[in-house]
């Protein structure tokens, strides 16, 4: 059988597919948000893998979270929603209005987010609304 071998990036395709910056890569592999590349100095590369987890990071980012939980996700200390409520539970959820007409109901607690990952996500919806009236 012909099997076709995974592809490999170098570091400027990988920042090129991502729209990551160099230094970024290297500060996400040294914060261990990401996994080191195969192979060493000039030959070394990154799979589809490094691929997958640098889009998977730049997601969660884009949502809000913190480089800190970013983490945690990665490595499986913390799931990434919580089940749903049984019936008869109470929540506290929050009322946001981003402008007449549309509001975002949340509950941090359920969704993980700290205070300041909350005001973040709401900072980046309500800019997102001024953008797309």
């Amino acid at each position: 059988m012909n099997e076709t071998p995974e592809p490999t990036f170098g570091i400027d395709e990988l920042c090129t597919l991502t729209g990551v910056a160099r230094r970024t890569v290297r500060f996400y592999t040294q914060k261990g948000l990401l996994d080191p590349p195969e192979g060493e100095r000039r030959g070394a590369y990154y799979t589809r893998r490094h691929l997958e987890q640098l889009l998977l990071i730049r997601k969660w980012q884009a949502a809000g979270v913190s480089l800190e939980r970013i983490g945690r996700l990665l490595r499986g200390e913390e799931a990434g929603l919580p089940p749903a409520p049984e019936p008869g539970t109470i929540e506290v959820w929050s009322r946001v209005t981003l402008r007449p007409g549309l509001e975002v109901h949340l509950e941090p607690g359920r969704l993980g987010l700290t205070p300041e990952e909350t005001r973040n996500l709401i900072q980046r919806l309500m800019m997102a609304c001024e953008i797309n009236p």
